[in-house]
């Protein structure tokens, strides 16, 4: 019997690399002689730095960089040395995490620090930079990222723009003279599950810029500052990219990665599946066991649990999706190669208690699991 555990991580609670531990100490129980692959999953947000590294025996590397409102945090990033790549979540430098909820502004956070991370990965001899982009903090349109790279954004009187969205409404002219150079040899790959265009109703400023502290009118100008600062990287890089899906992504910073760095866009747990080799741990399995915190109609969109289905579902393996809660429409999920889903709570609890005793929760459900599949096979 083999049976490979590719879970996300359970926000607040549990690591990929735990939630698989507890899975796999479950299955255990029932199954002492099976074969247990475990390979931790992210799907580009926070966690993806540490399932890469578990998986691929990496380095974790820190770097002070300036924070999304200017003051410094000591940021971990990803080194793999045997083929030159950096893994970037630009979170750690740039995350809403970082700033307490009566502080969070988008007008004014930068992701000025992400980009440090990217000058910090081309001093250690980077080929390639994964930068996975969940969980923003801001609204620059990655401005404040291409600013650390050397690009030199100018008022009317020939100034810098302050940090943030908002300055870019202020935007005169775009100086590419200084960019790191170093940038032209290095291919970016942009993990995200996030497709937005960079303007408009379902732009970056419109669908993610009140979670980052905007109010209404704050939205109408820092989308109409992107569209400015859009209009202008356009004439001086001779192309149009704002309209891209993926341009909105993480406060824009998609649309710059994609303008000035030429990255590729991929679905967040694509990366990671390939550069932990999830396809070939299934290959011969008997089955999957996935996870993350809340299964809902939204892990269609590129979540983990969907995109470990569709690997699975390539070689006729059975999926089984254990998750801290079931949310609406999960059923649909169904149609994309889940063929069952099981919520960790076994009565009322609240969602302190759940947190603290997922590792239970996740080593019950999953015996439960292995015990009901043991006995399907006795019948059949």
């Amino acid at each position: 019997m083999k049976i490979v555990i590719a879970p996300d991580s359970f926000k607040d609670s549990l690591s990929a690399q735990g939630v698989a531990d507890a899975i796999a100490l479950g299955l255990a129980q029932v199954w002492p002689d099976a074969q247990l692959v475990k390979c931790p999953m992210a799907d580009g947000g926070e966690g993806t730095v540490e399932s890469i590294l578990a998986a691929c025996e990496g380095q974790l590397r820190r770097t002070p960089v300036r924070g999304p409102l200017g003051i410094t945090v000591d940021a971990a990033w990803g080194w793999l040395p045997h083929t030159h790549t950096a893994i970037i979540e630009m979170a750690e430098a740039s995350g809403l995490q970082l700033v307490p909820p009566g502080q969070r502004d988008a007008c004014v956070s930068s992701t000025f620090g992400t980009g440090e991370l990217i000058r910090a990965a081309l001093d250690a001899g980077a080929q390639r930079v994964i930068l996975a982009i969940g969980g923003s903090a801001t609204n620059d349109g990655g401005a404040g990222a291409m600013q650390a790279l050397g690009v030199k954004l100018l008022d009317a009187q020939g100034q810098a723009l302050a940090p943030g969205g908002l300055a870019l409404a202020q935007l005169a002219y775009i100086d590419l003279s200084a960019i790191d150079p170093r940038l032209a040899d290095v291919r970016f790959d942009i993990a995200a599950d996030v497709n937005n265009p960079l303007c408009g109703p379902h732009g970056a400023s419109a669908i993610f810029g009140p979670q980052k502290g905007a109010s209404p009118e704050q939205v109408r100008q820092l989308d109409a500052a992107l569209g400015h600062f859009a209009e202008l990287c356009a004439k001086a890089l001779g192309k149009d990219v704002k309209d891209e899906p993926g341009s909105g992504a993480a406060g824009g910073l998609g649309f710059a990665a994609k303008a000035f760095l030429e990255a590729q866009f991929k679905a967040g747990v694509d990366v990671v599946a390939e550069l932990v080799g999830l396809a070939e741990a299934v290959k011969g399995a008997d089955l999957v066991i996935t996870g993350e915190g809340r299964f809902d109609a939204q892990t269609l969109r590129g979540k983990t649990p969907f995109g470990v289905a569709r690997i699975a579902r390539e070689q006729g393996v059975p999926v089984i999706v254990i998750a801290g809660t079931l949310g609406e429409g999960y059923q649909d999920l169904y149609e994309h190669g889940i063929d069952a889903a099981f919520a960790l709570a076994s009565g009322p609890m609240t969602l302190e208690q759940a947190c603290t005793e997922a590792p239970r929760l996740l080593r019950d459900r999953a015996s439960d699991i292995a015990r009901v599949w043991r006995m399907a096979a006795r019948k059949y």
